[in-house]
């Protein structure tokens, strides 16, 4: 059996429930593409100019934040991104993502997270209006977007445990290029990304790793190893 290496990006801790679902859903999903995953958790403050990334067939940009080293978590996704490697970021790891796109592709360098920087100017990732911890919510997903592909239906529950989410005064622009929103809670704001012209470049506020938790197969993170498992 086909064994896949997914690095996870970002600074573990038992406590966590999403890290505790995380290594369930990528088994679940392993099983049930057919392949053997094989996790590994990667500091974030290892990562700023990590040699061994290219190891990886996948990465993960986790929840849990903020994360010990920013820079690092950036670095990895960047490479991900740049490099065409599928990637998946729930939660943080939607926020950095976005935090990432901003930066690198749209040139912001003030672009910045109100968790570690409140003071900054380009808030491009600000606190949720209405808090999501230990909460589930409707979605709604774009048509003809990989999310509704993957979910097979437009509208769909997840959960969430979050406080920080996109600006929505950022999302025009942010979206204005091969990044697109796909996803959106019932007041219209953003819950979910993808980048076009990507194997697979994913990133959702909610944290569909849950379902694992629940012995079930969240289908974004058999989408994320299904492109994974066909990576060179």
């Amino acid at each position: 059996m086909t064994t896949l290496h997914i690095g996870l990006i970002g600074d573990y801790n038992a406590d966590v429930i999403a890290h505790q679902a995380i290594p369930k859903a990528l088994a679940l999903a392993g099983a049930a593409v057919g392949v053997h995953v094989e996790p590994q958790w990667l500091a974030t403050e290892s990562l700023n100019g990590h040699k061994h990334l290219a190891e990886y067939h996948g990465l993960w940009a986790v929840p849990a934040t903020p994360y010990r080293d920013m820079d690092g978590a950036l670095y990895a996704i960047r490479y991900a991104r740049e490099k065409r490697v599928p990637f998946f970021g729930s939660c943080g790891g939607f926020q950095h993502a976005l935090l990432e796109y901003a930066r690198s592709v749209l040139g912001w360098a003030d672009a910045e997270h109100a968790e570690t920087h409140p003071e900054g100017k380009r808030l491009v990732i600000a606190p949720l209006s209405c808090g999501l911890v230990e909460v589930s919510g409707d979605i709604q997903l774009a048509p003809n977007s990989q999310l509704a592909n993957v979910y097979g239906e437009l509208r769909i529950t997840e959960g969430y445990h979050c406080r920080y989410g996109l600006n929505p005064e950022f999302a025009k622009a942010l979206a204005s290029g091969p990044l697109r929103i796909t996803a959106w809670d019932d007041e219209g704001d953003a819950r979910g990304i993808e980048l076009q012209e990507h194997p697979f470049f994913v990133g959702t506020l909610f944290q569909p790793e849950r379902a694992g938790l629940e012995g079930r197969v969240p289908p974004v993170i058999k989408a994320f190893i299904e492109a994974a498992s066909q990576q060179p």
